[in-house]
C-alpha cells in the first residue's frame, strides 16, 4: 500500500496578463519571460495570496532567468534577495497578504493598459504597470517581443512596489539594478 501526499483542492490560477491569442500582451513574452509569469502566478497561488504581486515576479525571474541573476552583483547579493523572498510566506511579507499592492505607478502607454487591464484580474496595479513597463521597453528597442531583463527593469524603476522593496532591504540599489539590465538588454540586442 502506498502512503498518498494529500492534495491541495484545485484552485483557479490568477487570470494571466491580457487577453489570450495572437494580438495579446502575453503574445508578446519570450519563452523564459512567459514562463516567469507561470511561476509567479503559481506562487501567488501557494502562498495564500489574492494576486500576483511584483515580489512574486522578482521572485520568479531571480529563479527561472539565467540572464537576470547574471545582472546581481554576485552570488552573496542574490542569495539575499533569495533570502527575502523565501521569508515572504513565512512571515517577510506577511502584512501583505490581503492588500493590494498599489504603489501608484503610472502605466507607460495607454494602449497597453487597456489591453493588458482587460485580463488583469488576479494582477496587482503595480504588476500590470511592471508588465506594461517590459513591454514599453521591448517597443522603445524595435523588439517585438519582451523579455525578462525588460521586466526586471521595469520592477526596479518603480521605487513604491513591493520588489523594489525587497531588494532595498537586501542591500540591493534598485536603480543601479535596472540601469544593469537596460544595459545588458542593450548588448543582447546588439549581437541579435
Amino acid at each position: 500500500m502506498q502512503n498518498r501526499t494529500p492534495r491541495i483542492p484545485e484552485q483557479p490560477a490568477p487570470n494571466p496578463v491580457g487577453p489570450h491569442g495572437p494580438d495579446s500582451p502575453e503574445a508578446r513574452f519570450t519563452v523564459e519571460l512567459a514562463t516567469v509569469v507561470t511561476g509567479a502566478r503559481r506562487r501567488a497561488l501557494r502562498d495564500g495570496d489574492r494576486q500576483i504581486d511584483t515580489a512574486h515576479l522578482l521572485h520568479s525571474l531571480v529563479e527561472s532567468d539565467p540572464e537576470v541573476r547574471e545582472v546581481f552583483d554576485g552570488g552573496p547579493q542574490l542569495a539575499k534577495v533569495l533570502g527575502y523572498l523565501v521569508q515572504r510566506s513565512i512571515g517577510y511579507g506577511l502584512r501583505w497578504q490581503g492588500s493590494v499592492e498599489d504603489s501608484g505607478a503610472v502605466p507607460v502607454v495607454r494602449e497597453l493598459t487597456r489591453d493588458v487591464a482587460a485580463g488583469a484580474e488576479g494582477w496587482s496595479p503595480s504588476a500590470v504597470a511592471a508588465m506594461e513597463g517590459a513591454l514599453h521597453r521591448a517597443d522603445l528597442r524595435g523588439e517585438w517581443r519582451a523579455r525578462g531583463l525588460d521586466l526586471l527593469a521595469a520592477l526596479a524603476a518603480d521605487a513604491e512596489c513591493r520588489a523594489v522593496e525587497v531588494l532595498s532591504r537586501a542591500g540591493v540599489d534598485a536603480r543601479w539594478l535596472g540601469e544593469r539590465a537596460e544595459e545588458r538588454t542593450a548588448e543582447a540586442s546588439w549581437w541579435v
